[in-house]
């Protein structure tokens, strides 16, 4: 993969799962990585991690629902690294409920977080990208934003509305030397994921072609692509990377 060398990368929700596996591979590939997240302890030891075999990566502990946070944390990593690159807007919560169940505050937790945070990152850090005249922005929706899915009215919403801010954006900065794209995964093996009984993951399975879940790393090096040189001409794409679910 060519591009990523030297770039400055912020990745939200970058502390765990498919975010820390995305600061890994963007690390390796030579970006210089900043890490936001809530999750200080494990965002630190990643940071530590990445720096003791001689990568560079920053953690920012940063809430992305907040718009003053992202404004002070953005001008931070502009002033240490002089610009700021490739936005991967990564960070997200469920709080998963049926229509009946679903409470205004399960809603808004979740709205706030996974569409109004991707909002604010993105309005404040394009901001910079347009100095340049350059810039990668890479959101996280998910195959139920594409399809739905029971007792996620809040999270589909939201994985919903990324898909079109991605393509309201793309035509409204790719003139600018800025490509918006989402990836969508589909079911991927994370910590939560794991976690759940071996019936539900069969169940899982049996619905994705490729007769598995995928992995983070994955998922990031579809970011990687996108975030890449080599990804130069696609711009307001939607990446289903999924084992063929959307088939």
């Amino acid at each position: 993969m060519r591009g990523l060398k030297n770039r400055i990368a912020v990745i939200t929700g970058g502390a765990a799962g498919i975010g820390k596996a995305t600061v890994v591979r963007f690390a390796e590939e030579g970006a210089n990585v900043v890490i936001w997240d809530v999750d200080e302890t494990r965002g630190r030891a990643l940071d530590k991690e990445l720096n003791e075999v001689g990568k560079t990566a920053v953690f920012m502990k940063v809430n992305t629902a907040d718009y003053q946070e992202i404004e002070q944390a953005a001008k931070r990593v502009h002033e240490q690294f002089g610009s700021i690159d490739i936005l991967v807007n990564n960070a997200g919560i469920t709080r998963d409920s049926s229509l009946k169940k679903m409470t205004p505050e399960l809603w808004q937790q979740v709205i706030d977080v996974n569409l109004t945070g991707v909002f604010y990152c993105t309005k404040i850090i394009s901001e910079y990208m347009l100095e340049k005249q350059y810039g990668r922005i890479i959101n996280a929706s998910s195959v139920v934003g594409l399809y739905g899915n029971f007792g996620q009215t809040n999270y589909v919403a939201a994985k919903s509305g990324l898909i079109g801010m991605t393509k309201t954006w793309a035509r409204e900065l790719g003139r600018k030397g800025i490509t918006v794209n989402a990836v969508a995964p589909g079911f991927i093996s994370t910590e939560m994921v794991a976690a759940m009984p071996e019936s539900v993951l069969d169940g899982m399975k049996a619905k994705v072609p490729a007769g598995r879940l995928g992995n983070p790393e994955e998922i990031a090096a579809a970011y990687a692509f996108l975030a890449s040189a080599d990804a130069a001409y696609i711009n307001g794409a939607v990446l289903s990377v999924d084992g063929g679910m959307t088939v």
